[in-house]
C-alpha cells in the first residue's frame, strides 16, 4: 500500500509539473515571438524563421524559471490534495505533513539534477545555434567577434579601414599569435601585421614582437620592431563579456572541460560562477517546494488558499532579487563570489528548517 501511495503522490505531481512547464512554455513562446518578428522584420525570410529561433530559444528560459515552475505546481498539487480530503486520507495511512514534504521536495531535487545532467547540455546546444543563426542576420555587421576552437576572430572598421584579427587564444589580458590583416575601403590590402604577444587591457593594444608588412605600389615593404600600438574598438572587459553567456555553456561541459577551456581563454571566475550557479539549482528546487509546503500544509482551511498563494508569489519575487544583489556583492568582492551564490541557498534553508518543523505538528 506505501508503494501504491508514493506511486500516486509522484504520478500526480509530476503532472502537475509537467502541465505547468508546458503552460509556461506556450507563453514564452508567444512572448518572445514578438521579439523576434521585431528583429527579422527588415529580413527577407518567412515566419517559420523567426518562429523556429523561438522555439528553440524559450527552453533556455523555462531552466531559469525552472524554481518559480516547481514552486507553482508544488502549491497547485498540494491545494488538491487538500480540497479533495486526500490529505485526510493519507494521513490516515500513516503519511504525515512531513512525510509527504520529502517526498515531493526530494522529487524536485532529482528533477534540479536531470535538468543539469540531461537537458542542460540540449538546451545550451540550442542557444549556440540561436546565437549563431541571429548573427548572420544581423544588420549591422561593421564589427563582428567570433571565439571557437581555432581561437579569436575579430572584424571591425577602424578610420574607415576594415580590420580582421585573429589570435590563438586569451590568456588574462593577453591575446597570443595574433595576426592582423589591414584593408582599406576598397577592401585592398594595406598591411599585415604578425606579434606573439599583445597586451589588450585596454582600447590601445601593446604588440611586441612585431613583424609589419606593408604593401604599396606592387611593393612590400617589411620591418620587424619590439613594440607596436594600435587602437581597436575592444579591450579585455569588452571581449570577456562577450563570452559570458552562461546559456551556451552546459554543466557537464563545464565539468568535464574546465581546464581546456581555461586554456581557451575563458575566463576562471566566470567559469567557476558558471558551474556553482548551476549547482544550486536543485537545492533551489528542494527550498521552493519546502515553502510550497510550509504555505499549503500549514492549514487545513480551504478560504486562506488564495492569501497564501499571494503570499508564496511575494516571497518568490523576494528570494529571486535577494539572488541577484547577493550575487552582484560577490561580482564587486564585497563577499566572496562563491559564497554570495550559496548564500540564498543557506538563508533559506534555516527559513525552511523551522517552516517544515511547524508543519510537522499539524
Amino acid at each position: 500500500m506505501t508503494n501504491l501511495i508514493i506511486n500516486y503522490l509522484l504520478k500526480n505531481y509530476l503532472k502537475c509539473f509537467f502541465v505547468v512547464t508546458i503552460t509556461f512554455y506556450c507563453f514564452g513562446i508567444i512572448l518572445n515571438l514578438f521579439e523576434e518578428v521585431e528583429f527579422f522584420k527588415y529580413s527577407d525570410v518567412n515566419i517559420l524563421t523567426p518562429l523556429m529561433l523561438t522555439c528553440i530559444f524559450v527552453p533556455s528560459l523555462i531552466i531559469k524559471l525552472s524554481p518559480f515552475i516547481i514552486f507553482i505546481s508544488s502549491i497547485w498539487f498540494m491545494v488538491s490534495i487538500r480540497n479533495n480530503r486526500e490529505l485526510l486520507t493519507l494521513k490516515v495511512y500513516g503519511f504525515s505533513n512531513i512525510k509527504i514534504f520529502f517526498i515531493l521536495a526530494f522529487t524536485s531535487f532529482i528533477l534540479g539534477w536531470i535538468i543539469l545532467f540531461f537537458i542542460n547540455p540540449v538546451t545550451s546546444s540550442l542557444i549556440k545555434y540561436y546565437e549563431k543563426t541571429k548573427s548572420s542576420y544581423a544588420r549591422d555587421i561593421d564589427h563582428l567577434v567570433s571565439f571557437n576552437k581555432n581561437g579569436l576572430w575579430i572584424k571591425e572598421n577602424i578610420d574607415n579601414k576594415e580590420r580582421i584579427i585573429t589570435a590563438s587564444k586569451i590568456d588574462k589580458y593577453n591575446i597570443f599569435e595574433i595576426e592582423i590583416f589591414q584593408f582599406d575601403k576598397d577592401f585592398n590590402l594595406e598591411k599585415k601585421i604578425f606579434s606573439k604577444i599583445a597586451d589588450i587591457r585596454t582600447n590601445e593594444w601593446n604588440l611586441k614582437n612585431v613583424k609589419i608588412i606593408n604593401f604599396e605600389g606592387g611593393v612590400n615593404n617589411e620591418k620587424t620592431i619590439n613594440e607596436f600600438l594600435i587602437k581597436s574598438n575592444y579591450d579585455y572587459n569588452k571581449l570577456i563579456n562577450l563570452f559570458n553567456n552562461t546559456d551556451t555553456l552546459s554543466f557537464v561541459e563545464i565539468l568535464i572541460d574546465f581546464k581546456s577551456m581555461l586554456n581557451k581563454g575563458y575566463n576562471k571566475e566566470f567559469l567557476k560562477q558558471s558551474m556553482h550557479s548551476m549547482m544550486t539549482l536543485p537545492f533551489y528546487l528542494f527550498m521552493m517546494t519546502a515553502l510550497a509546503s510550509i504555505l499549503i500544509l500549514h492549514t487545513m482551511k480551504n478560504s486562506e488558499n488564495l492569501s497564501f498563494i499571494i503570499i508564496g508569489l511575494v516571497l518568490s519575487v523576494i528570494i529571486y532579487y535577494l539572488k541577484d544583489l547577493s550575487l552582484a556583492l560577490g561580482k564587486t568582492d564585497r563577499i566572496p563570489l562563491i559564497l554570495s551564490i550559496w548564500t540564498p541557498i543557506i538563508a533559506m534553508s534555516f527559513f525552511t528548517l523551522i517552516g517544515v518543523i511547524q508543519i510537522n505538528e499539524k
